[in-house]
């Protein structure tokens, strides 16, 4: 005997409940990987994306260093960005180890973000936008910097990259923000179900003790002229937790010259006292809790072709 059997009202929205809760329950993860030249904000559109500071930023091309991962979760989805070094042509072991990050951040990705500056678009962004194109990825051209650049101009841009090969062209500004909940969605909409890769309330892949080296590196960055701030690196001495409440951090700055010493020390301190000083504030906000942090000026002639020096800076070859 055959039984056709037709749902009641009541059943009909347990049905559909159930069914919004499979859809909820449905969670989207990816890797994003930010990929552009030396200065165009990408650490700057991190740290908008993420929320909140975790890549230091300057005006100082080749600011990052190595790659470094941002976690953006949502309620149905986390996106994991990856901020990469400037893509430039190396001429340190350091410049050989930061092409390498970036070579590898672009790994197993799902999302590919190109970022161009619009207020300086030159032939090496037009060649970087070429090679990116053809990577099978999902990929967006993300035009930054539109806060500084005339609408009627910005159109002229966004047309000339229009057959250039990309899923979606958005302009944006990192810094205001304006058009970054576009690109959040336009990725959140592109990546795979699959499950969520960091803790809720984990940011980065980067440990406390780095990203404090990091902010040294960007008050040095900030305040330094001239060539100085490209032959710096931070080592990281002593960390002491001294109460829930203090710590103790003792970190050295390695310079390449004598007299690029001098410049960082200032006179009578005055320089590395205002490093250290914009530094703590930073680490301090980070730890939240007070922080003595002691810093040192030593000279490492040519550290940024020592692997050995590379190694102890954090700069590891992976080969």
């Amino acid at each position: 005997m055959f039984r056709c059997s037709i749902p009641g009202k009541n059943a009909c929205k347990i049905m559909r409940k159930e069914i919004k809760i499979n859809m909820v329950k449905e969670f989207h993860s990816g890797f994003a990987t930010i990929v552009g030249r030396p200065n165009v904000g990408k650490s700057t559109l991190l740290n908008t994306l993420i929320g909140e500071k975790v890549a230091i930023t300057s005006s100082r091309p080749q600011t990052t260093r190595n790659r470094m991962m941002g976690v953006m979760g949502g309620e149905n989805c986390q996106i994991v960005f990856v901020d990469t070094p400037g893509i430039h042509k190396p001429r340190t072991k350091l410049g050989e180890f930061m092409v390498q990050s970036i070579e590898e951040a672009m790994e197993g990705i799902d999302a590919l973000v190109v970022l161009v500056d619009v207020t300086a678009i030159g032939p090496h962004d037009r060649a970087i936008v070429a090679d990116m194109s053809r990577k099978k990825v999902y990929k967006v051209l993300v035009l930054n910097k539109i806060d500084m650049k005339e609408p009627k101009d910005l159109l002229a841009i966004i047309d000339s990259f229009k057959d250039a090969g990309y899923d979606a062209i958005l302009p944006v500004s990192a810094r205001t923000g304006d058009g970054v909940d576009k690109l959040k969605e336009q990725l959140a909409a592109h990546l795979p179900v699959g499950p969520k890769y960091f803790p809720d309330d984990m940011l980065t892949d980067q440990p406390e003790r780095d990203i404090c080296a990091e902010l040294i590196r960007e008050k040095a960055l900030r305040n330094l002229r001239d060539e100085v701030p490209h032959g710096i690196g931070v080592e990281m001495m002593a960390m002491k937790k001294e109460n829930d409440h203090f710590m103790e951090i003792d970190a050295t700055i390695y310079c390449e010259r004598d007299s690029h010493k001098g410049i960082i020390i200032g006179k009578k301190g005055a320089m590395l006292q205002k490093i250290g000083g914009e530094a703590r504030k930073d680490i301090e906000n980070l730890l939240g809790m007070h922080v003595n942090l002691q810093l040192w000026v030593k000279v490492r002639p040519g550290w940024r072709d020592s692997a050995e020096d590379l190694k102890t800076l954090g700069y590891v070859q992976n080969r």
